[in-house]
């Protein structure tokens, strides 16, 4: 029987964690048996986790089987979904500046057709071989089509996660769209740059090449980014294509067909009492934690713990003046916050960030914080860059401020800024598809 002859289908998996380095979950995920997506808030305060949560809300409506196209299902979800941020910012002016990438695989039954903006990834293992087939639309990258930049070096630059191309709300950033012909065997992986910052192509090779199953893959993927830093929200999607008329595997994930939804718009389900599965975490700690607190807690009340040391000393008697004892504890919780007060004024002199001062681009030794009677910030270096000359996106960036981790990582944000300042400048380039120049005043 051949390929064409068969009647393909997929397992699937979706698995988030918010990483080692995050207090929140900004990305979210959706799998299904028709419908594979990925999106990566951006934003910080300004909620990207909610733009991720809306904008998969409003493209996980397509799942189930496609009524038409599938390139222009994508291209209409898209769009649907910008207008959605766009609805959400009008109604709150404070989460201006969210925005999320997007990526997406939907199924006819035959073929995927593929939606991709932003620098989510989408992967595909065909025997034995990885091939990325997304590209990221960030600055790094278009240095490397212009052989400015290897890949290599693309992994490390300072300024790697810049992007071009994302939905912001507020314009039309068209979605890279493509269609795809699976084989039995095929696995896609859609990730967050939470994996592919953390692990590189290699270490994705050898795990997609090995994993039994899409579900052991996924916890793998996801360990692996975790043990390499987890500096970022850790999201993995992923589909293997196989003959619907084998016989099934009962103890997949993916077994009883519900979708599996995870990240921040499952956290705004769960809040809602939608149905759908959700799973947002994969932590071996959090698990022994739960078990643990399960083990101490019967009919209600807690146990006690009894330890055998304890046991063996009597009572003590009280002991005499504790308001002594509570004002020698007071001095030294002063004195503790007085040395971490200072500690933390020095750590915060040897930051650095990317601002504006006077309508130029400017480089602050500091962090940008309100405090009573001490500044937290100095200018360091006045350029010649002008906020005026940035695309609308980077000229915002800028007036809120870009974090760098020392003063020559500072310096190399300014350069990719001037870049971008004579990209729009030039009237042919700035015209190239992709650019975005649109929103330079």
């Amino acid at each position: 029987m051949t390929t064409q002859q068969l009647r393909l289908g997929y397992t699937y998996v979706a698995l988030s964690d918010v990483g080692r380095r995050r207090s929140s979950n900004q990305d979210s995920g959706f799998a299904s048996q028709h419908l594979l997506v990925i999106a990566d808030g951006m934003g910080g305060a300004a909620a990207g986790d909610l733009a991720s949560s809306e904008v998969m809300h409003v493209v996980r409506r397509l799942d189930g089987p496609p009524s038409g196209d599938v390139i222009e299902a994508l291209a209409g979800a898209v769009h649907r979904a910008n207008d959605r941020l766009a609805e959400v910012i009008e109604e709150d002016p404070s989460v201006e500046g969210m925005g999320t990438t997007l990526t997406a695989l939907l199924w006819n039954g035959t073929t995927f057709g593929l939606a991709h903006i932003g620098d989510s990834r989408a992967y595909l293992m065909r025997e034995g071989q990885l091939h990325q087939i997304t590209k990221d639309h960030t600055l790094v990258q278009s240095l490397v089509d212009e052989g400015r930049l290897t890949r290599e070096g693309a992994r490390t630059h300072p300024n790697r996660s810049l992007i071009l191309r994302v939905l912001l709300g507020r314009d039309e950033s068209e979605p890279d769209l493509t269609m795809i012909e699976p084989q039995v065997g095929d696995r896609y992986l859609l990730c967050s740059d939470g994996l592919s910052d953390m692990v590189d192509d290699h270490g994705i090779a050898d795990v997609l090449r090995s994993a039994p199953n899409v579900d052991a893959a996924a916890v793998d993927l996801v360990q692996r980014a975790l043990a390499a830093g987890g500096a970022d929200n850790v999201t993995v999607i992923l589909g293997e294509m196989i003959d619907l008329d084998a016989p099934p595997d009962p103890t997949l994930a993916s077994a009883d067909g519900q979708p599996m939804l995870v990240g921040a718009a499952a956290e705004q389900v769960r809040r809602g009492g939608s149905q759908t599965r959700t799973a947002t975490s994969l932590d071996p700690v959090d698990a022994a934690e739960t078990t643990d607190e399960a083990d101490r807690e019967v009919d209600g009340s807690r146990r006690e713990v009894n330890d055998p040391e304890a046991l063996r000393y009597a009572p003590r008697p009280p002991r005499r003046h504790p308001w002594l004892r509570r004002l020698g504890l007071a001095v030294v919780v002063v004195g503790l916050l007085a040395l971490a007060g200072k500690l933390a004024y020095d750590w915060t002199q040897d930051q650095f960030y990317v601002g504006t001062s006077d309508g130029n681009v400017t480089i602050f030794r500091g962090i940008q914080a309100d405090v009573p009677l001490i500044d937290l910030d100095s200018v360091e270096e006045v350029t010649e860059v002008t906020v005026a000359s940035l695309p609308t996106f980077r000229a915002e960036q800028v007036e809120k401020g870009i974090a760098s981790s020392s003063l020559d990582d500072a310096r190399d944000t300014v350069q990719q800024l001037r870049e971008i300042a004579a990209l729009c400048a030039d009237p042919a380039q700035a015209s190239a598809p992709g650019a975005e120049c649109g929103g330079v005043e």
